[in-house]
């Protein structure tokens, strides 16, 4: 059942695409044929006529494709609510929502049956499909979907359904805030974890940094050990905790002053450690 149901959609779908297709294709030529026939009248020449068309051929072209894609999609993908929209989310609503081109030059050229001159035929036509569209479009359509938003099944489904979708917005704000939260929390539980095991490599780091020039190489050769073991440890976070605690133990034996920072150039290489960039 639910197969045969989903089939019928789609043909119905495909149908409505179509139908859609052959009226705009008329609808645009209802306006062409309007536009060509005032440039005429208003004292145009027929050649200048198609030579303006012809230039505008492209940009109508684009425009039409934008249109057709726009309302293609509102006819094939939009999922219309059929309980807040009872009538508009109907396949037969959408079929005449459609087909409003059609049906008006169908009523055009039955009120035009007896015109003895052409041109008035076809003009009558015209106007019938214009004025058929522009009333389903503009008027009918936007006012029977406000009767629907205004019925109380569809006010209060609406309203249920808002009020699930500002629920959902909490409850995935709140678990983003409370995934933060736990990873803050875990950070902190790590660094202090690390600081009880990193103090007396620390320690030795700070007096490696305070080191006479002449044993700067046996130095860095130290440092590099320690840089490693922290590596291992927690990787780059716990290797910068390790380096600004020595920095610290570093500038309280100094009395507060400043240090130089040979760690950030002696661990370059070390997992992600990179150099600082001397720009």
């Amino acid at each position: 059942m639910d197969g045969t149901t989903g089939d019928n959609r789609m043909t119905a779908r495909r149908a409505l695409r179509l139908i859609h297709l052959v009226s705009t294709v008329w609808f645009m030529l209802c306006v062409g044929g309007i536009v060509v026939a005032a440039l005429h009248q208003a004292g145009f020449h027929w050649w200048l006529i198609f030579s303006l068309s012809g230039h505008s051929a492209l940009v109508i072209f684009l425009l039409i494709s934008l249109y057709l894609f726009a309302l293609f999609r509102g006819v094939g993908g939009a999922q219309h609510i059929e309980v807040e929209h009872p009538l508009t989310s109907t396949h037969y609503y959408m079929g005449l929502y459609v087909a409003a081109p059609l049906i008006g030059g169908i009523a055009g050229i039955v009120g035009m049956i007896g015109a003895q001159n052409t041109g008035k035929f076809l003009l009558g036509i015209t106007l019938g499909t214009l004025g058929t569209t522009f009333t389903v479009w503009v008027i009918i359509d936007p006012l029977i979907g406000l009767i629907e938003m205004l019925l109380p099944a569809s006010r209060k489904h609406r309203a249920e359904r808002l009020a699930r979708a500002e629920a959902e917005r909490r409850a995935r704000k709140e678990r983003r805030e409370q995934l933060i939260a736990e990873a803050f929390a875990r950070e902190a539980r790590e660094r202090q974890g690390w600081e009880e095991h990193l103090k007396p490599h620390a320690e030795h780091l700070a007096n490696l940094l305070t080191t006479e020039a002449s044993s700067l190489p046996r130095a860095e050769k130290e440092a590099l050990d320690l840089g490693a073991t922290a590596w291992r440890l927690g990787g780059l976070t716990c290797m910068r905790q390790l380096r600004d605690m020595a920095i610290t133990i570093s500038r309280e034996r100094c009395g507060g002053k400043d240090v130089v920072d040979y760690v950030s150039y002696w661990w370059d290489g070390i997992g992600d450690w990179r150099r600082p960039s001397l720009g």
